[in-house]
């Protein structure tokens, strides 16, 4: 490929990756492939001659997209967020075409100094302390840009043996380096990344767990115990790291409590910030950095929430000397007329290169600005406060920590197998991905605002599915719920300040559905109450003549019935539909009544009151004449329809003729009818109660009237056929 070409087919890579961001809602965020798929759609061996661009770009879309888990996608709710941005792809594409290795000042002064200044910048948008900085006249510390915060606590940890080892060799100095390492003990939460564990393993320490409190932070008392234990042993305390904001709930060690241990003990104190930090852009969320001053060194990753793409972690230290103790190896063949007068990162990390990250950082702060990033995760926030809400709403689940910043873990409550089963449904579905955690002891599923994309919308999406597929569940194990959980206003505009209420007042009624109601106002449509009126007026004047038509009569009842069912509120329109049905459904009831009334006498039978059908209509209607007779008259004769709430397959609010409580029953004898027949348990005589209890049930709830079938009343009542 020659510059003419590039030019053309880097113009198109751009296209395709704007549409791919523009557009991801589209694509299945879970990938639905098994392992060695890839392997099956190309050769076994590269290409002997080289082959054209645009051959290798159509395999994009058919070998790669298909196995790609879409981390940019507002249903991406799984881990933290890994957010991109234009101005830090177009950041890495200059990076990348520079292509310069960063390890010394010489090897390329723009890398090594962007680096320091950003750093700058970023430790004072986010307030720490001046100590941290590089600017700061006599400061030994400053920033470092590393590969992960794994790296970083890694990295520090070394540091810290470091210090303890050349500390405890000042003491002891017949004492050789593997027989102190071997007393050396480090500390965390037993919320800690698992990252900490590993940097323990690598660096040969002892690590401890210190067991979180209710709120999951790690406090000072729990601290002290295990150090006093372990100094009682032999063992020498060199090494905590504290979390802010841990992985498994964005919980936060208590560094007002922790620091003070640490500088005491001459421990070094890390501070593991990875996701949490970027929210200390935002000032209110910095009361979590307090004791930030203790510590030693602190990291949190720009490439997780402040739209810089992997790999970009900001590391900050309070002494880069302990870095060169650790890490200073310094060949002839890299030392320049400058070494030790500029900064040199290849003693500040375990790489020798690195490279030139500070690019695209730089691009989107100054493209952003920290408005701009402070905007954007204090929107973030708000929607998760908004899926708080939602998951509040319903009490068949459970919040069991409090929710800190873009992060909420639920489950639903009981057995926890409910709740795997129900993260493992939702996956495999490839409509949105989650992944769970434990906390004290419980399995909870992790939901966090991974997405700049993403809207209120996408998470009422989300959580439709969600509750649908908890429904799914919840049978399987056999628990049918649809009780709802009512959210007081209060609540609600504290979670969302932009929702304005409207009181509806309607034909109040205790049945009717419309009874006064709280809707979001937020937005309102205006109109001329002229058109209102013509509109009625012209309806009524065709009132009389469709009313006898028997087509029409037929349509409106069934639109009626359909009304009457969903619980809606009703339209203009609607109302008139609903007076006509009445109307026509009274007329054909009278029919009905005189025609029994009148078989009655010619077979010498008493003549019987029949059960007039019976609408939930308007009450207080100020409609006059024959319609107005026809309301009162279906009012009078009115069987309330019990109604309920349920769900449809999207998790949409639907109703039901019955409570819940009503359907409880039913679906609960209906699974014990089918269990004794599987079982061969049930007799003749046993369906035969059980369609007598069914029968019963209907009468009761107001399905049927019992009155109506008086064969069945002799078949299975001796009282009722012995009066007969």
């Amino acid at each position: 490929m020659e510059a003419a070409e590039y030019r053309v087919k880097g113009k198109e890579m751009v296209d395709y990756i704007a549409d791919y961001l523009e557009n991801i809602r589209e694509r299945r965020v879970f990938p639905d492939v098994k392992p060695g798929y890839l392997r099956e759609l190309l050769p076994d061996a590269a290409p002997h001659e080289g082959e054209e661009f645009d051959k290798i770009f159509a395999d994009i879309e058919r070998v790669i997209m298909p196995g790609v888990t879409h981390w940019q996608s507002p249903h991406m709710h799984a881990y933290f967020p890994a957010l991109n941005s234009y101005p830090s792809l177009l950041g890495d594409m200059l990076a990348d075409g520079i292509n310069c290795l960063g390890f010394t000042w010489a090897s390329s002064p723009a890398c090594t100094e962007l680096e320091s200044l950003v750093m700058d910048w970023l430790g004072q948008a986010i307030g720490l302390p001046a100590e941290f900085l590089h600017k700061t006249q006599g400061s030994l510390g400053g920033g470092v840009i590393q590969t992960t915060a794994s790296e970083s606590t890694f990295v520090c940890l070394l540091a810290g043996r470091t210090e303890a080892i050349k500390r405890f060799q000042t003491m002891f100095p017949d004492i050789e380096d593997a027989e102190i390492n071997s007393r050396l003990v480090g500390y965390c939460s037993d919320q800690a990344h698992s990252s900490v564990e590993k940097a323990g393993l690598i660096g040969l320490v002892k690590l401890r767990y210190i067991e979180s409190d209710e709120n999951l932070s790690m406090r000072g008392d729990k601290l002290k115990e295990a150090i006093k234990t372990d100094r009682e042993n032999g063992l020498v305390p060199f090494f905590l790291c504290a979390t802010l904001g841990t992985t498994g709930a964005c919980a936060f060690d208590n560094l007002q409590e922790l620091g003070p241990i640490c500088q005491e003990e001459q421990m070094w104190l890390h501070v593991d910030a990875a996701y949490a930090g970027s929210a200390f852009v935002c000032p209110e969320f910095r009361k979590w950095m307090k004791g930030i001053e203790f510590a030693d060194s602190i990291a949190f990753n720009p490439s997780k929430w402040l739209m810089v793409h992997f790999d970009c972690t900001a590391m900050w230290v309070k002494n880069s000397r302990s870095l060169h103790r650790t890490f200073n190896v310094e060949p002839l063949y890299l030392q320049h007329e400058n070494t030790g007068l500029a900064i040199d990162y290849m003693h500040w990390q375990i790489p020798l290169s690195k490279r030139f990250r500070a690019l695209k950082l730089w691009f989107v702060l100054r493209n952003y600005g920290i408005s701009g990033l402070q905007k954007m995760i204090r929107e973030n926030v708000r929607l998760a406060q908004k899926f708080e809400a939602l998951v509040r709403s319903d009490n068949r689940f459970e919040i069991p920590a409090a929710r800190h910043m873009g992060l909420i873990v639920f489950r639903l409550r009981g057995e926890c197998a409910m709740t795997e089963k129900l993260l493992k449904k939702l996956n495999s579905s490839g409509k949105m991905h989650a992944v769970p955690c434990c906390i004290k002891g419980q399995y909870v599923i992790r939901f966090t605002i991974t997405s700049q994309r993403t809207t209120a919308q996408d998470l009422t999406r989300d959580w439709a599915i969600i509750r649908s597929t908890a429904t799914d569940v919840l049978e399987e194990y056999g628990i049918v719920s649809t009780n709802r959980k009512r959210v007081p206003l209060k609540e609600i505009k504290e979670k969302n300040a932009s929702f304005g209420t409207s009181l509806l007042l309607a034909n109040i009624g205790g049945n009717s559905p419309i009874s006064p109601k709280i809707v979001d106002g937020s937005f309102a449509a205006l109109f001329e109450t002229d058109d209102v009126v013509v509109d009625f007026s012209k309806k009524l004047k065709n009132m009389q003549k469709d009313i006898h038509s028997n087509s029409t009569r037929t349509q409106a009842n069934r639109r009626v019935r359909g009304m009457m069912m969903s619980g809606k509120q009703y339209s203009l329109d609607s109302r008139i539909d609903l007076v006509e049905a009445v109307q026509a459904s009274q007329d054909e009831e009278d029919q009905e009544n005189v025609a029994r009334t009148q078989e009655k006498e010619n077979n010498g039978g008493p003549p019987s009151a029949g059960r007039g059908r019976s609408l939930s209509v308007v009450e207080n209607s100020e409609v006059v004449g024959e319609v107005g007779l026809a309301l009162r008259k279906a009012r009078a004769a009115q069987m309330a329809i019990p109604e309920g709430e349920a769900e449809d397959e999207n998790g949409v609010s639907i109703t039901t003729l019955l409570q819940p409580s009503q359907t409880a029953t039913i679906v609960q004898m209906m699974k014990q009818l089918d269990l004794n027949l599987s079982s061969g348990r049930s007799s003749d005589q046993e369906i035969r109660e059980a369609f007598i209890e069914f029968y019963k049930l209907f009468d009761d709830f107001g399905i049927i009237d019992k009155t109506r079938y008086e064969n069945i009343n002799n078949w299975y009542e001796p009282e009722h056929r012995m009066k007969t």
